[in-house]
């Protein structure tokens, strides 16, 4: 298939499922939240009795006034009474320091930003964003904001949309600019492709980063550094990575029919040797940056069929033949703050 080919395939599956998909749950949001009310007998927490505990972080998408609202339920019982925040995100990240949430205001002319607030929930800074939230993630100590959004417009695309993706100090501070114009090594020779795309950024601390680079019609799972302002390949075939807590594998996307329509499940990969499992009873279909919940179990986020803009979160453990389950309900973007 021609590089063409390949990022009008990609074109065709953002459009669907981000634009058909996320724009529709952002106006069915506001719809749901100016005509029902919550039901009156939902189990409530108050947001700081569970705060300060392990806990879960996500975007509620129950069909009632706290639709898109981020919600927190402790690490211990996620599927009990949830805490709502008050904050609204498309997507949301969070550390015991605060969060990242990234927000579509739907006006007479639609923008997005990103939001940065404080461990009470309270903003301390906002930036616009280029284009429609897609991913976001901070680093371990939270110093560090990472988002990717949809965008149109790029030199090397008559049509569609692409990535734009950057990096920048959590509460205003220094931004390091957008990740596709780091340096970039693939397969040990430094290349300077003008299609590339790079999402799904994941921290390993400060300044060491995975990502997704597209180039080709070809994914990889890269290697990145700030300072150095530079991206290396680690191994082909992978998107949208998250980091195991104890810093020794990277779960992510991979597709496992390499014709159309695109089919993602989740692969996990030691780093030290380069091993890569399949969850071969994992999801299929899956379009989410996966969480980890701990070294054993992933977090990801799955819609329902039946019910446009619900989603459920499900677990996994990590071994080849293990079968999901239903974690927390009407919930999206899960975040595990310890």
């Amino acid at each position: 298939m021609s590089v063409r080919a390949r990022v009008l395939s990609f074109v065709a599956v953002v459009v669907v499922l981000v634009v058909g998909a996320g724009l529709y749950v952002v106006d069915e949001g506001h719809e749901v939240r100016a005509q029902r009310a919550t039901d009156p007998d939902a189990p409530r927490t108050p947001v700081a009795s569970v705060a300060e505990g392990p806990r879960i972080v996500f975007r509620h998408t129950g069909l009632d006034n706290e639709f898109g609202v981020v919600a927190i339920v402790p690490l211990s019982d996620p599927g009990g009474p949830r805490a709502f925040t008050g904050v609204a995100c498309d997507r949301v990240a969070a550390r015991p320091e605060g969060a990242s949430c990234l927000v579509t205001d739907a006006g007479v002319t639609t923008t997005f930003e990103v939001q940065e607030l404080n461990a009470q929930w309270e903003q301390v800074d906002s930036s616009p964003l280029p284009g429609i939230p897609s991913r976001t993630r901070l680093s371990p100590d939270g110093t560090l904001v990472a988002t990717t959004v949809f965008v149109s417009g790029h030199s090397y695309m008559s049509t569609g949309f692409s990535t734009t993706t950057e990096v920048h100090e959590f509460g205003g501070g220094t931004r390091r600019g957008t990740l596709e114009k780091f340096d970039l090594v693939l397969d040990g020779r430094a290349v300077n492709p003008v299609d590339r795309n790079i999402w799904g950024v994941t921290f390993v601390d400060d300044d060491t980063f995975y990502a997704t680079v597209g180039t080709g019609g070809r994914t990889f799972l890269v290697e990145g550094h700030l300072a150095a302002r530079t991206l290396t390949s680690v191994s082909p075939d992978a998107e949208c990575p998250a980091l195991s807590p104890d810093g020794t594998r990277v779960a992510f996307k991979v597709d496992v029919d390499p014709g159309r329509p695109i089919v993602w499940q989740i692969a996990v990969q030691d780093l030290a040797t380069g091993a890569r499992t399949l969850l071969e009873q994992g999801p299929r279909g899956l379009d989410d940056q996966v969480e980890w919940l701990d070294d054993d179990t992933l977090l990801y986020g799955m819609p329902r069929a039946d019910e446009p803009g619900v989603t459920d979160v499900w677990s996994v453990d990590t071994a080849a033949d293990a079968a999901p389950e239903l974690l927390i309900e009407q919930a999206w973007s899960p975040t595990v703050v310890r």
